[in-house]
């Protein structure tokens, strides 16, 4: 249980970063998401899920 809050906890550093780092290129971002239909965006949440998931395989070993 420790990992799972620990890894939230990491993705909302990432998450702080970004909106931190670079706010203009992530409002754009969101922006041009919503243009999208939901269906693509499923799609490429499934596509940063799996790659997430292969990653973390990677990374536990």
């Amino acid at each position: 249980m420790t990992d799972l809050w620990a890894a939230l906890c990491l993705v909302a550093v990432l998450e702080g970063l970004f909106l931190f780092a670079a706010p203009r290129g992530w409002k754009r971002a969101a922006e041009q998401m919503q243009a999208l239909p939901d269906r693509q965006v499923r799609i490429i949440g499934g596509i940063v899920l799996a790659i997430g998931l292969v990653a973390l395989g990677f990374v536990r070993g």
